[in-house]
């Protein structure tokens, strides 16, 4: 079955959303985009407009804007729309893991047994997330990281590309970790975080 599905931001992060939205059975209809000077193109053949041409709601969306501070947003503001899960069918999920609404996964990503995934977060692609982690809402894990065994990524938290975070390690919310980062040990809430091993900046 195929389920109609609203796609908000039309960037270069909503090509991805859209195929992985295809691959889970949903047919992208509409992309809501801000920028009036996108209205009218398309995006991976789906038509971009702005939210004046909104269906009545109730209507399926997903918000496709890796910006975690801008998910948040647009989570709040559009109240009417019930927001999907995407899965995409290579990604490897144990079925004992939780996964809220509104988050994305991507090809090639794993998530193992007893994971705690909050709403409105990107599994980017060929990340891996070990048993019994914790990650917040609109958290980014980009691609190609790893998170081992029982990490805590606090809400709003990006881990930049190609970064590993050690076993027990916890990263407090509305932080960012460089891209290629080796995290040892746990990084406060709001900080910058890279190098090998990773410090605060």
């Amino acid at each position: 079955m195929v389920h109609d599905l609203i796609v908000f931001g039309g960037g270069g992060h909503a090509k991805v959303v859209i195929g992985t939205a295809r691959a889970a059975g949903y047919q992208p209809s509409l992309v809501i985009e801000a920028n009036p000077s996108k209205w009218g193109q398309q995006v991976m053949a789906v038509l971009i407009a702005g939210d004046g041409d909104l269906p009545t709601p109730p209507y399926n969306g997903v918000i496709a804007i890796g910006a975690n501070h801008v998910r948040q947003k647009l989570n709040e503001h559009y109240t009417a729309c019930t927001w999907q899960t995407l899965l995409h069918p290579s990604a490897i999920i144990d079925e004992s893991s939780q996964i809220g609404a509104g988050t994305v996964v991507f090809a090639g990503a794993v998530i193992q047994p007893e994971v705690s995934i909050g709403r409105h977060v990107v599994i980017n692609t060929s990340a891996t997330v070990d048993h019994d982690c914790r990650i917040g809402d609109y958290v980014h894990i980009a691609p190609g990281t790893n998170l081992a065994g029982s990490v805590e990524v606090g809400e709003g938290t990006l881990i930049g590309i190609g970064s590993a975070v050690l076993p027990g390690v916890k990263i407090g919310s509305w932080s960012i970790i460089g891209a290629g980062a080796i995290v040892t040990a746990s990084i406060p809430a709001r900080s910058k975080g890279g190098g090998v091993p990773a410090r605060v900046i």
